[in-house]
């Protein structure tokens, strides 16, 4: 069953502003919504990444129906400067990221990311060497609090690390299902309604796919990509990515506090900005999205713009 919907559609379109004859960028093409609209709303050349084999696999239909538009590319997108180095692209108009799990992964069960369906404890995008099962069962202890409190700001962090090591050491934990009543055993049910395992699994999805690096190294690529009035659009699902994109943003587009007037660094000349900010507030979806699609909830979306007169380093 495809359940794939792709978040704040129409915002990303409208932000991104695609013009026929421009050459932009799906930096996560997961289930080829945002691909297709693209395709759809001009006359423009694309180029996919995703990191998931089964994801490219599954845009071939896609790719049929634009043969010369919409060219996938297996890797991770933060490593797009390398990637589009080698298909020989230099220079874009515009950049689309989607960053997060998607729902075709959370819907598969074999592939572990969900505790809504029992599977096995896995939860890797692409090649990952590393597993969900091989962290949770391998770990000490206090590394294992660590992990949930920093990657999914899980409060109670220590509670959940003891438990699993407790019982990692009657069974190794291999499957969703367990892990998950491991957590929900000494978690109390949350009064927002959000199940007691959410936030660690959200931590350990994003340690076993390393997704705060490849924002990191995306967000720095893709400026180094972006031609004069080039865009670059993010949308995000967490407080943790939703800090570092904001904070490369604001950075990026000159929007920091001067430095104290004690600072020696205050006297020297600050470098202008190369970018302008699109969104100095996070957009967000609609009442009548959230409605139609719960998943859409968490969602924030920011956006830059390279400055029309700016130089634009060499990307290739």
């Amino acid at each position: 069953m495809n359940t794939h919907i792709p978040v704040m559609l129409a915002e990303v379109l409208e932000t991104l502003a695609p013009r026929a004859g421009g050459a932009y960028l799906d930096g996560t093409f997961g289930g080829g919504g945002y691909a297709e609209a693209i395709l759809k709303s001009t006359d423009c050349i694309l180029w996919a990444i995703d990191r998931d084999p089964t994801a490219i696999a599954r845009g071939a239909a896609l790719m049929a129906r634009y043969p010369d538009r919409l060219h996938l590319i297996e890797g991770r997108f933060g490593a797009m400067l390398d990637l589009m180095a080698q298909a020989g692209v230099s220079a874009l108009d515009g950049i689309v990221l989607d960053i997060g799990v998607s729902s075709y992964q959370i819907d598969d069960p074999a592939r572990g990311f969900s505790f809504r369906a029992d599977g096995p404890l896995d939860m890797r995008m692409g090649n990952s060497p590393t597993s969900a099962a091989d962290l949770v069962n391998a770990l000490p202890e206090k590394d294992l609090a660590d992990l949930l409190f920093t990657f999914g700001e899980e409060r109670q962090s220590r509670r959940v690390a003891k438990a699993i090591v407790a019982a990692r050491a009657e069974a190794p934990i291999i499957s969703t299902g367990r892990l998950a009543d491991i957590i929900r055993g000494v978690l109390p049910p949350d009064r927002s309604g959000i199940d007691p395992a959410t936030r660690s699994f959200q931590a350990l999805r994003i340690r076993v796919n390393e997704e705060l690096d490849e924002i990191t190294n995306a967000l720095e690529q893709a400026t180094q990509l972006l031609a004069p009035a080039g865009r670059l659009v993010v949308v995000c699902f967490h407080s943790l990515e939703d800090r570092i994109i904001k904070r490369f943003m604001n950075e990026a587009s000159g929007r920091t506090p001067a430095p104290s007037r004690h600072d020696p660094s205050g006297l020297m000349a600050r470098k202008a900005a190369e970018f302008r900010l699109l969104t100095p507030k996070a957009l967000r979806p609609t009442e009548a999205e959230t409605a139609a699609n719960p998943r859409a909830r968490s969602a924030r979306l920011r956006a830059l713009q390279r400055l029309p007169d700016t130089t634009r380093r060499a990307a290739a």
